[in-house]
């Protein structure tokens, strides 16, 4: 089984309904894997604090969420985490592309790597990092925690766990 497949089936058995994703070169299997699963409703958006308010909206509607992003893109949701997921204790799974670590080919994804981790510790987000895809094995209790407790998790899954940065 892939690793997206693995993936995909951890979350649909974990009950979330609702992905939200952004564009990302590492995370596209998943997102692929995704739209074949009727289980799993998918829309795409354009900003990830979109996502996140259309992911606060599933929730409100009954629906578990979670949302598919890079982790360049986290400081334009610092607010919207902590002024609407964090202040309505809204659980959000976040699977998030690490970028910007060793051997990565863009030189502005390095300057957010340095910042990523700092971020969530600050607004006290759990957070997980995947370095090898056996860290997928992780994936299941750290969703059944996230809707346990009503909190955020960031997953972030690195150039390693995704099998290198290849040719980008």
């Amino acid at each position: 089984m892939s690793i997206d497949a693995r993936i995909v089936d951890d979350l649909i058995a974990n009950d979330i309904s609702f992905v939200t994703t952004v564009p990302c070169k590492q995370l596209a299997g998943v997102i692929a894997e995704i739209d074949t699963r009727d289980a799993i409703r998918h829309v795409p958006c354009t900003k990830e604090d979109e996502g996140m308010g259309l992911c606060a909206g599933a929730f409100m509607g009954g629906k578990r969420p979670a949302i598919i992003m890079q982790n360049t893109a986290l400081g334009v949701t610092v607010n919207t985490l902590a002024t609407l997921i964090q202040y309505y204790r809204l659980p959000l799974p976040m699977l998030i592309s690490y970028r910007g670590e060793l051997r990565e080919p863009v030189a502005c994804q390095v300057e957010m790597a340095v910042h990523t981790k700092a971020i969530l510790s600050q607004m006290n987000i759990p957070t997980y990092h995947f370095h090898r895809q056996s860290d997928a094995d992780e994936l299941d209790p750290i969703l059944k925690y996230t809707f346990m407790c009503n909190k955020p998790v960031a997953i972030l899954t690195d150039a390693t766990f995704w099998g290198g940065y290849g040719d980008q």
